[in-house]
């Protein structure tokens, strides 16, 4: 499947988001070890980590793909995506 740059940006902006989710319910739920987390934190937490799981190994597999149909180095294609998302620009074509 092709991607242009501003489609990984976006991607790479929904996988942190997703992660930011994780992080957010880790710190209101405290550190598992430490904390009994009800049903219902442990199902909302999984679910969180299980859609950050995916959309992050889906911005891999479509920031690989690009790498290779632009014919750049994978690692460099990933820098630019996130240098994108920290400076908030969505476009490089």
């Amino acid at each position: 499947m092709a991607h242009t740059f501003a489609e990984l940006v976006e991607k790479q902006r929904a996988a942190d988001e997703a992660y930011a989710r994780v992080r957010q319910l880790q710190d209101a739920y405290g550190p598992p070890t430490q904390t009994k987390w009800s049903a219902q934190q442990t199902t909302t937490w999984e679910t969180a980590w299980r859609a950050w799981r995916d959309l992050a190994r889906d911005v891999q597999a479509a920031v690989t793909a690009y790498a290779k149909q632009e014919g750049t180095p994978r690692q460099e294609v990933e820098a630019r995506v996130k240098e994108a998302v920290r400076h908030g620009t969505p476009n490089e074509e």
